[in-house]
């Protein structure tokens, strides 16, 4: 009879935050209540808990969790998002916006920004925004969940994701967790005890003597890196070359007349400055280069650019862009901010989180931890915060802009290799390939580069096999239906106050 495989029993997830009770919450469901789960956190020590912007994925990760959305929009104060807004990025008075779900509709052999292409180079239609319904709905602030029954119509595929309060959602995914007996400790962590043989983890020790002790640590502890960096010396990888901003100033404010479903990037002189709308308040920060503008001039430029009074003291976090250079090493596998930072740019983190806990149970090692399972893990790891970096480093480099030494430098700055290929590619046929199963579609890759005025030469010669009367008739009728589907949408407003409006 074959011998059983050594069965994990503990896992130990170190820090609760956004990162810690995802995990806790992921990990009970999935692994049936058979291994036990504890969470150590300190009430002493802060979250970055700011107003948190998510991308479509997350609603893959409720629906895991078996979640019911409306309630979890009231527990979080939520709002829905369709879109980023970019405005000053390419020039200062550029706006333009980065819409989820597709654009257009297949016509021929080609995608559908070939034939657009073609009739917007010789300047027979509108911009690529007529022909996103997402992008249509945000700019008119409206909202509806998608139809299931509607057939081809766009109302059938809305795509979109959420604003949320981060400490709101780690509180409910808390009482979930301890719901489905996940244990939580209340301790500051100042020693790990590690194996003489292995060098493995052993427990953690507590500063009232206590210890924990686990056999797959997840290491949640925020930029710290509690076990992953003070304990184990794994080493970071800093980009901050490629992405110079260090520097995060945040603060709340009152809300506006209108819920915007959308999120707003506005870039400054030295950075750029978030807006959240949540149903309680708006979010907002200010993320700038330090070596370019000073603190005290971040903060100026932040709450003078506020929709309303703010309603907390800001408050600056110091972060440098870049990853971990093992995400798991030996029985420790970071997550959130203790594995790497990408600034909120284009709201990954969440996703970042979203996508090692998955990782992990494909990989979800035994006790005896198998090195190849660990170096395929750290792999894919690497090539998802690296195509995410490519992809932030586009919207810095692609500006225009001569106001200030930030931006000269940002578009005169050399960038990586897989970066520079994919602008040329772009640059001659207006080609963009997804490789992998890489985080952002050719449909996110279009919409930055052209709303930050890099143009193709030309498109894909095969949009030439359809007669150029046609393609401007499909055009005209997908912009046609797009624009009466939003006119069916409800407000953004009235849709959260029917569905789920906090009391």
């Amino acid at each position: 009879m074959h011998e059983q495989q050594r069965l994990i029993q503990n896992v130990v997830v170190v820090g609760g935050g956004t990162a810690g009770w995802m995990a806790a919450a992921a990990l009970s469901k999935l692994l049936r209540n058979k291994i036990h789960i504890t969470v150590v956190e300190s009430e002493e020590i802060g979250t970055v808990g700011v107003g948190e912007a998510t991308i479509p994925m997350i609603q893959r990760f409720n629906q895991v969790l078996e979640i019911d959305e409306n309630e979890f929009m009231r527990e979080t104060q939520a709002t829905f998002k369709l879109a980023i807004e970019f405005v000053n990025w390419g020039r200062l008075g550029d706006r333009y916006m980065h819409g989820f779900g597709r654009i257009g509709q297949a016509l021929g052999t080609v995608p559908f920004e070939h034939y657009w292409r073609k009739l917007h180079m010789a300047g027979q239609v509108g911009d690529l925004a007529d022909y996103s319904i997402t992008r249509a709905a945000a700019a008119k602030g409206r909202f509806m969940r998608p139809m299931t029954d509607a057939g081809n119509s766009p109302l059938a595929e809305i795509a979109y994701a959420f604003h949320f309060d981060a400490s709101l959602y780690a509180r409910y995914l808390r009482r979930y967790a301890e719901a489905r007996g996940v244990t939580r400790v209340e301790g500051r962590i100042v020693d790990a005890k590690l194996s003489g043989l292995s060098g493995r983890v052993e427990s953690v020790q507590l500063a009232d003597g206590r210890a924990v002790p686990g056999d797959l640590f997840i290491d949640c502890s925020g930029f710290r890196g509690l076990l992953i960096e003070q304990v184990l010396r794994t080493g970071y990888e800093d980009w901050s070359h490629w992405l110079p901003c260090d520097r995060a100033i945040a603060v709340p404010c009152e809300s506006a007349p209108q819920l915007l479903p959308y999120t707003r990037s506005t870039a400054h002189a030295a950075g750029w400055q978030w807006r959240i709308p949540l149903q309680h308040r708006i979010g907002n920060g200010h993320v700038f280069s330090s070596h370019y503008m000073d603190e005290a001039e971040a903060e100026r430029i932040l709450l003078e650019n506020l929709d309303g009074k703010p309603l907390a003291q800001p408050r600056t976090l110091k972060f440098v862009t870049g990853m971990r250079r093992q995400s798991w090493n030996r029985n420790v596998v970071s997550m959130g901010l203790a594995s790497g930072f990408m600034e909120p740019l284009e709201s990954t983190s969440i996703h970042l989180v979203q996508t090692a806990i998955a990782r992990l149970i494909d990989f979800f090692p035994t006790q005896d931890f198998d090195q190849a399972d660990i170096d395929e893990y750290n792999r894919l790891s690497r090539f998802e915060y690296e195509r995410i970096r490519d992809f932030l480093i586009l919207h810095y480099h692609a500006n225009q802009r001569d106001d200030s030494d930030f931006w000269r430098h940002c578009r005169e700055m050399s960038i990586p290799y897989t970066l520079a290929a994919r602008i040329e590619l772009y640059q001659r046929n207006g080609r963009i390939v997804r490789e992998g199963a890489e985080l952002f579609a050719e449909v996110g890759w279009l919409q930055v580069m052209h709303g930050q005025n890099l143009r193709a030469k030309g498109y894909h010669p095969l949009a030439d096999l359809i007669d150029p009367a046609e393609t401007t008739a499909y055009l005209e009728s997908v912009r046609e239906v797009i624009a009466n589907c939003v006119e069916v949408m409800p407000s953004h407003e009235d849709f959260i106050a029917k569905h789920c409006g906090s009391a």
